[in-house]
């Protein structure tokens, strides 16, 4: 079963400057954006959440926005009053909010240390409560997880439709956006070249050495630009992206025809010293399938390239 997650945040509702929290127990303190008014949240239930988590400087530290990826988990027995799990029993399905989870109150409860270097008091969650599915009670675990696996397997395919639908018009909005003057090639590669390099090509026995940044064609929740993967620090850095510190930002070795189409196409069409961007949808990128942990099915994405150098093999 596929894992996705969008999180709505506090700012798109509207209610940014609402700072009317209610406590809860535990030393949680919550806000709700919203409610449905419907059956409140069970444990043993299944649930599907966006979620935007930040600290309590508000500064964004992961958003389910930014990979288009919502999460979908059973709700345990809370370890503690006002945990995650005890706070999710508050809403249901449709209802979105805003807890404040207290960190000292969390490792002195369950055991589990702090966030390394933070000295929050407070990490903030701004949540959407998606789907639910209500476990009857008595229900054998056989019937009711058979019966989880068959709702969210239907309802990933109807977000997978729905992403092929809009593909096209995320395409086009990020040219727009970003004022490209593109050419198309027969395949469906679009792409902007700002140099083209030297007349050298790269034969399929070279090794090209390529500085990239992919990304997707929205950006992140801050704002930011949404890199996926990347060599270059200065678009690491940009991006926020701390979850590779052993990163060595140096070109990287590419043969053709071993890298996604698109990309492949791409590079043949540069020399040494060349520079562009490749717009490629994903027919000529991961497909219909994705790329598990990191790029949903019918993603466009767009990688900036410079093909720094063309290494012929050794006699």
């Amino acid at each position: 079963m596929k894992k996705s997650l969008v999180i709505l945040c506090a700012a798109a509702l509207g209610l940014g400057a609402c700072n009317n929290y209610k406590d809860a127990p535990g030393g949680t303190q919550y806000l709700v954006h919203k409610s449905e008014s419907k059956e409140k949240i069970k444990v043993g239930d299944i649930v599907k959440l966006n979620f935007i988590r930040k600290s309590e400087k508000d500064s964004i530290m992961s958003s389910t926005y930014d990979t288009e990826q919502p999460q979908i988990f059973p709700v345990a027995e809370k370890m503690y009053a006002g945990d995650m799990n005890d706070i999710l029993t508050m809403f249901g399905e449709g209802d979105s909010a805003t807890f404040k989870l207290n960190l000292d109150t969390m490792a002195t409860r369950s055991g589990q240390p702090k966030p390394p270097g933070t000295k929050d008091t407070y990490m903030l969650f701004t949540v959407k409560v998606e789907k639910v599915l209500a476990r009857p009670k008595g229900e054998p675990d056989s019937v009711f997880f058979k019966k989880a696996q068959e709702f969210f397997e239907k309802d990933y395919q109807a977000s997978v439709a729905t992403r092929k639908k809009t593909e096209e018009s995320k395409i086009k909005k990020y040219i727009a956006d970003n004022d490209l003057k593109v050419k198309t090639t027969a395949s469906g590669l679009q792409y902007v070249i700002t140099a083209p390099g030297d007349a050298q090509r790269a034969l399929p026995t070279d090794t090209m050495m390529v500085n990239y940044t992919g990304q997707f064609t929205h950006k992140k929740t801050d704002g930011k630009i949404n890199v996926f993967d990347t060599n270059i620090k200065a678009d690491a850095e940009a991006s926020g992206r701390k979850d590779n510190p052993g990163m060595e930002y140096r070109p990287a070795p590419f043969q053709l025809g071993r890298a996604i189409p698109g990309f492949d196409e791409g590079l043949k069409m540069l020399g040494k010293g060349g520079k562009a961007t490749f717009i490629i949808p994903s027919r000529l990128g991961y497909g219909e399938a994705g790329m598990q942990g990191g790029i949903p099915p019918f993603t466009p994405l767009v990688f900036n390239v410079e093909l720094v150098d063309i290494k012929k093999p050794v006699q």
